[in-house]
């Protein structure tokens, strides 16, 4: 589309980081279904924010089919395009 324009934030990663006092990371775990990706995560998000006081969020591929990639099915190419949505996202 030629009608859209970026619009820059007033808080860049830097004023961020400094004030949550940690770095913006990202994990993806990857594997087959039903192989714990999600419990692995969701402990894990646990365990640092209520132990170790850091911000997270979790984006479980389930979550993420019931909204921003619901239009898509399981062959090749919408997984291909389901992988490129949520690393926009990331």
């Amino acid at each position: 589309a030629t009608n859209i324009t970026w619009h820059s934030s007033h808080v860049d990663r830097t004023d961020r980081e400094r004030h949550l006092n940690q770095r913006g990371v990202t994990l993806w775990f990857t594997g087959l279904s039903g192989s714990g990706k999600s419990t692995i995560a969701t402990a894990l998000e646990r365990e640092l924010l209520l132990h170790h006081k850091k911000a997270t969020y979790v984006l479980d591929g389930d979550n993420i089919r019931h909204g921003l990639c619901k239009d898509l099915g399981f062959g090749p190419t919408d997984r291909q395009e389901n992988i490129r949505r949520i690393g926009e996202v990331c």
